[in-house]
């Protein structure tokens, strides 16, 4: 599932970590790449070690909270800690790739990399380039979001960032280890959701028969969860 999550960052917050990163300390993105990703990535990331990264990173975890779209379409079980990267200059593109299945975390632990995620953090008119381009069997799909919008997609796309050729691609990356490992099961109980909420918004809580599709969503989730 390649799904589009508006204004996950507010105005406010978009235009502080904007200010940080503008005076932040860039380093070499190959650093957090595997073998086969690192021969196909050119970008900047945010060292691991920054102190200011941990502020940064619990600003986007709030705001992941907070949208009402991001529980129902991931169901997370753990979030790798964001990270940060830029495009620019010559460090300006990422070839295709495959994200590495399980993410290994700072204190040691480890995430299964089932949905991948991008936080777009400039605005899309001051640079050229920079499209993410996912790819399925339906084709490639080409995404280039406001600043302050999210994309999830699935882990295992092959997927890259084409080159920028003007200004600067700022962005937020993680992973997320979801209770459901099926990414077509998650898809279902996503649509069975959002149907379900415009669903009681018509008829209210009490329908029997919204009681009774609600309880059908939660016994697939019980059959499927993986934790």
């Amino acid at each position: 599932m390649l799904l589009h999550l508006p204004q996950l960052l507010s105005t406010e917050a978009l235009a502080g970590i904007q200010q940080q990163l503008a005076d932040a300390p860039w380093a070499d993105g190959r650093a957090t790449a595997g073998a086969q990703a690192a021969q196909a990535k050119h970008n900047q990331q945010l060292p691991e070690r920054w102190p200011g990264l941990p502020a940064l990173q619990q600003q986007v975890l709030d705001a992941l909270a907070r949208h009402p779209l991001f529980f129902s379409a991931a169901l997370p079980q753990r979030i790798a800690p964001p990270m940060f990267n830029r495009y620019a200059g010559a460090a300006n593109a990422f070839g295709n790739h495959v994200d590495s299945a399980v993410r290994h975390l700072p204190d040691g632990g480890l995430v299964r990399s089932d949905i991948s995620c991008t936080l777009f953090l400039a605005d899309p008119a001051s640079y050229d380039g920079g499209e993410l381009v996912v790819e399925d069997t339906y084709g490639a799909h080409r995404v280039k979001l406001p600043a302050g919008d999210l994309v999830l997609y699935p882990a295992h796309s092959v997927h890259r960032v084409e080159p920028v050729t003007r200004g600067q691609r700022l962005a937020s990356f993680f992973w997320v280890q979801s209770m459901v490992r099926s990414d077509q099961q998650r898809r279902l109980l996503f649509d069975m959701d959002q149907h379900l909420m415009r669903l009681r918004s018509q008829h209210g809580e009490a329908d029997p028969a919204i009681v009774g599709l609600t309880g059908a969503y939660h016994n697939l989730l019980r059959m499927w969860i993986a934790c």
